[in-house]
């Protein structure tokens, strides 16, 4: 997909090194981005997290849902 954006780079237009100020889009994506970093986490996201957890290490590798040993 091309890019109206320079990310850097010769574009053969006799760049003087200056940084040019990111399109307006990048900041209301960087706002959006903020915003889903600090929203609080989801009780039943926890939840599994917690279960997670609780899982016994030494089940681990090899070990089927069951209970089985599958590691032969």
């Amino acid at each position: 997909m091309a890019s109206n954006f320079n990310q850097g780079g010769s574009n053969g237009e006799g760049d003087d090194g200056a940084h040019s100020r990111p399109p307006e889009w990048a900041d209301g994506l960087k706002q959006l981005y903020d915003s889903v970093v600090e929203e609080a986490l989801p009780d039943s996201f926890k939840d599994l997290l917690d279960r997670l957890d609780a899982i016994d290490p030494a089940r681990g590798k090899g070990a089927a849902r069951d209970g089985r040993d599958t590691s032969q």
